[in-house]
C-alpha cells in the first residue's frame, strides 16, 4: 500500500500557509510541523477548557476528559498501560527526573552504561551520577560508521550494571538500532533499558510494549504535536524507583515522574497525534475492528515506507559526490530520514546559502557532540543536517538535490 500524500499533507496547515510556500521544511528533526488535529485541541482547549481540570462544573470536565484521552490513547498506540505513560515539559527535563530517581535507588559502585551516540539529553544527566560515586561506562561507536555494535555492549555487562540507556536512532548516525535484541542482552544481565526515542518516533510510533524496554522517551514536538515530553515508564520499574512528585501522588503512576504541574492545554492536544494516526489508518483502508496499537503498527509502515523510497533518492544522489562525508549508513532501510554531512565547507554558511533556494535546514552539533567528536568530525564545526519526514513531497526532494548542486 502506497502512503496518499496529498492526503497526508492536506492534515498539515503550514502546507497551505502562504508564508511558507516556495520553502521546503529539511529541518524535522528539530521539530516537525503540527498537525490540524493538534492545532484544533489547543484552540479549543484554551477557548472552551482553560480552568483547573477534574472539577465537576462543565468546563473543567471536560478538561480532564481530554487530558485522561490523551494519555490513554497514545498508551494505546505505544502497546502499555494507561498509566504507564507520563507527559512532562520536555524529554530532556523527564530525563534529568529520571536520573534523579535512578540516584536516589542506586549504590556507590553501581553501574550505567550510556553511549556515545547520544544527542547530550539522554546520556549528560546519566553521566552526572559519577559525582555520587556512581560507575559510568560508555559504549562507544565505530569511528568509522557510528555503528553501536551490541558485541560491544556485551563486554561492558556485569552484575554491577542497573540500567543501559541508548537511542532507538541517533539524531546524527541515523542508524535505527535494534531495540530488542539490545534490551534482551541488558535484560539477561539483570540491568534495565532506557532508550531515547525522539528521533525515532517522528517515522511511526514504535510498540514500546512488543520492543520491552522498561523506560521509552520522545517529543510530542517532533512528532506532529505541542511542546511535551512523552515518557513510558513500565510498571515494574516505576514502582521501584523513588517517588519524584508530590507525595500525596507517590500511588499514582503517571505522575510519580512529573514533579512540575501538568500543561494541561498541550497534554490534552497530544490527543490530536492519536486522531492523525486514526485518519491516516482509516483512510488507507485499515480494518475498523484494529486495536491501537494494529493501527499504529499500519501507519507506521506507511510512514516508513514512503521515507524509505525518498531517502534512497537523497542517498543515491549523495553516494558520488567527493565534496561530502555521510555520516551513519547510506542504506535507507537501514535508518531515518536525518542525514548528517560532514562537509568541505562550513556547514552553517553552507546551510544559510541553502536558504536562499527555499531549502530549510540547519548547520551546528546539535547536541550531539561526543557522536561527532568519536567519528572525527570538528563539533566547533558541526554537519550540516537535513532531515524529512513522510510528509516531504517528491518535489521538495528535487528542490533539495537541485539546490546541493547549486551550492556546493
Amino acid at each position: 500500500m502506497t502512503l496518499d500524500l496529498d492526503f497526508v499533507r492536506a492534515q498539515f496547515p503550514a502546507f497551505a500557509e502562504p508564508s511558507l510556500q516556495g520553502q521546503a521544511f529539511f529541518e524535522n528533526a528539530g521539530g516537525s510541523y503540527t498537525c490540524g488535529a493538534v492545532i484544533d485541541r489547543l484552540t479549543r482547549f484554551y477557548t472552551q477548557r482553560k480552568v483547573q481540570p477534574y472539577a465537576d462544573y462543565e468546563a473543567s470536565r471536560l478538561g480532564g476528559e481530554e487530558m485522561d484521552e490523551a494519555r490513554t490513547r497514545m498508551a494505546a498506540i505505544l502497546g502499555v498501560e494507561d498509566d504507564e505513560l507520563s507527559f512532562g515539559p520536555s524529554t530532556t527535563q523527564n530525563t534529568y527526573v529520571l536520573a534523579q530517581a535512578f540516584a536516589q535507588m542506586m549504590q556507590p559502585g553501581e553501574a550505567i552504561i550510556v553511549t556515545n551516540q547520544d544527542h547530550e539529553a539522554n546520556t549528560g544527566p546519566w553521566r552526572r551520577l559519577a559525582d555520587r560515586g556512581i560507575d559510568v561506562r560508555e559504549w562507544k561507536v565505530d569511528p568509522g560508521t557510528g555503528h553501536l555494535d551490541p558485541a560491544a555492549l556485551e563486554e561492558l555487562l556485569d552484575d554491577t550494571v542497573r540500567l543501559v540507556c541508548f537511542p532507538h536512532c541517533s539524531n546524527v548516525v541515523g542508524e535505527i538500532n535494534p531495540v530488542t535484541e539490545i534490551t534482551a542482552l541488558a535484560h539477561a544481565a539483570g540491568a534495565f533499558v532506557c532508550v531515547d526515542g525522539v528521533s525515532y518516533a517522528p517515522h511511526g510510533f514504535a510498540d514500546v510494549g512488543a520492543l520491552g524496554p522498561d523506560i521509552y522517551l520522545f517529543s510530542a514536538y517532533k512528532t506532529y504535536g505541542p511542546h511535551q515530553g512523552l515518557m513510558v515508564i513500565r510498571r515494574a520499574l516505576g514502582e521501584l524507583l523513588p517517588n519524584q512528585g508530590h507525595y500525596f501522588n507517590a500511588g499514582s503512576l503517571y505522575k510519580r515522574f512529573t514533579p512540575a504541574g501538568p500543561d494541561h492545554a498541550q497534554i490534552a492536544a497530544c490527543a490530536g497525534m492519536a486522531d492523525y494516526v486514526d485518519a491516516l489508518f482509516a483512510h488507507h483502508g485499515g480494518d475498523a475492528k484494529a486495536t491501537a496499537a494494529e493501527r499504529g503498527h499500519m501507519v507506521h509502515d506507511l510512514m516508513r515506507a514512503r521515507e524509505v523510497t525518498a531517502l534512497t533518492r537523497v542517498m543515491d544522489a549523495l553516494k558520488g559526490r567527493n565534496d561530502l562525508r555521510i555520516i551513519g549508513p547510506t542504506d535507507a532501510e537501514a535508518r531515518a530520514p536525518t542525514i548528517a554531512l560532514d562537509l568541505v565547507r562550513d556547514p552553517v554558511a553552507v546551510a544559510a546559502q541553502l536558504a536562499d533556494h527555499g531549502i530549510m535546514a540547519g548547520g551546528g552539533d546539535f547536541y550531539a557532540t561526543r557522536a561527532l567528536q568519536a567519528m572525527g568530525v570538528d563539533a566547533e564545526r558541526g554537519v550540516l543536517r537535513l532531515s524529512f519526514t513522510h510528509y516531504t513531497s517528491d518535489d521538495e526532494v528535487d528542490q533539495l538535490l537541485n539546490a546541493l548542486d547549486a551550492v556546493l
